[in-house]
């Protein structure tokens, strides 16, 4: 994709950020037509926060992530001026340097004036994007993010594991897949140690006693994450539900293990570290690399992640035609018409090479994407 992001680095800009991709989108974006659209990247973080620490550290690392984003043209981050999360921490990279500007609304005069002057910045930005065109790339420069969300009990028999199907074929051509949400992996995750060097199979048992702790910690418990939504569909416990989730991870062998929104700096099938909520999943992902998104769903989920396409897998055909403007493949032919989970997951695959060569998704159709942008938010705010 070739989206220009407007990212908001505090809590504090993010009305002006949504004000001037909407204004942008208004106005530039009819002159760049090879130009996807601007997308406001917002949040609720940056200020009222320790400046030092996992949550801050995290934060970074995923503002940092989208920066460099490839499905990115160009970017511009403001800031307000007074937050914890100044923005000279985030200075260009080397191939971002000319498209990337950074300015905070304290500095320009206030709000109205932001978007005047935002709009200056994005004019020659646009302008260089919509010179870029579509080149033949190889398999092996796709990431894919892996979700789960409202998961039921034909998740685990059929778009999961077709999914991993899919996802063993991209590792073999060379891509990278990244599997992810912790507390949905509870009770499994000696499937995916198994299958992973000494090193990385510790960092999984790190994270689980992390998890542990974490959810002592705040009164909660990993051993009952099923939503009301997933016992409704038929998953009755969290290993009914972990077991279904690591599906999606398919059969090659581990090669890594990541923190939140790390960058990924292998091939392979990885995990990354992370809530099992969705969107913050779905967000560290983004950051770390994914420029694809592969999403199942057993109740029927609404999502998108801009810049990084998403599909949407159904688990059951009831789900797939009764939300038909959501579902971009229908796996219940796994159970209805006794389609194998290889063709299912070749169709999967497929899918996922059209969508990098720029057919749209059902959510890129819809508009998905402006605020399902969602950083991990851990520890105190102050």
């Amino acid at each position: 994709r070739n989206y220009i992001g407007v990212i908001a680095s505090v809590n504090c800009s993010t009305t002006v950020c949504d004000a001037i991709a909407a204004e942008a989108n208004r106005t530039l974006l009819p002159k760049y037509p090879n130009v996807d659209g601007f997308a406001p990247i917002v949040h609720d973080q940056g200020c009222g926060m320790a400046n030092q620490g996992e949550g801050f550290d995290a934060l970074v690392r995923t503002l940092k992530g989208y920066r460099d984003h490839p499905n990115f043209g160009g970017v511009l981050i403001i800031g307000l001026g007074c937050e914890v999360n100044q923005l000279t921490l985030y200075k260009p990279t080397e191939w971002t340097k000319e498209r990337f500007k950074t300015f905070n609304i304290q500095e320009v005069g206030g709000s109205r004036s932001a978007v005047k002057r935002a709009l200056e910045l994005l004019e020659p930005i646009a302008a260089m994007a919509n010179e870029d065109t579509r080149s033949e790339q190889p398999v092996s420069a796709l990431t894919l993010g892996m979700q789960c969300g409202g998961s039921d009990g034909f998740s685990g028999i059929t778009a999961n594991p077709a999914l991993g199907v899919a996802s063993d074929m991209l590792v073999a051509a060379g891509g990278t897949s990244i599997l992810s949400e912790t507390p949905e992996i509870y009770g499994a995750e000696h499937l995916l140690i198994a299958r992973a060097e000494d090193e990385t199979g510790h960092k999984i048992e790190d994270m689980i006693a992390w998890w542990r702790d974490y959810a002592d910690r705040n009164g909660a418990s990993l051993d009952n994450n099923p939503s009301p939504g997933n016992k409704k569909g038929g998953l009755t416990t969290i290993l009914e539900k972990s077991l279904g989730a690591v599906a999606k991870g398919g059969l090659a062998p581990l090669a890594g293990a990541y923190a939140y929104s790390e960058k990924i700096d292998r091939h392979g099938f990885v995990y990354m570290d992370s809530p099992g909520y969705d969107p913050v999943a779905a967000t560290g992902q983004v950051a770390s690399g994914a420029n694809l998104i592969a999403f199942t769903t057993g109740r029927g989920s609404c999502f998108g992640a801009k810049p990084a396409p998403s599909i949407k897998l159904a688990s059951n055909s009831d789900l797939a035609r009764s939300m038909p403007e959501d579902i971009d493949i229908d796996c219940g032919g796994v159970v209805e018409e006794g389609v194998s989970l290889t063709e299912m997951g070749q169709r999967i695959y497929d899918l996922l090479l059209d969508t990098a060569s720029g057919k749209k998704t059902m959510s890129e159709e819809f508009g998905y994407g402006d605020n399902e942008f969602v950083p991990w938010k851990i520890g105190a705010v102050l």
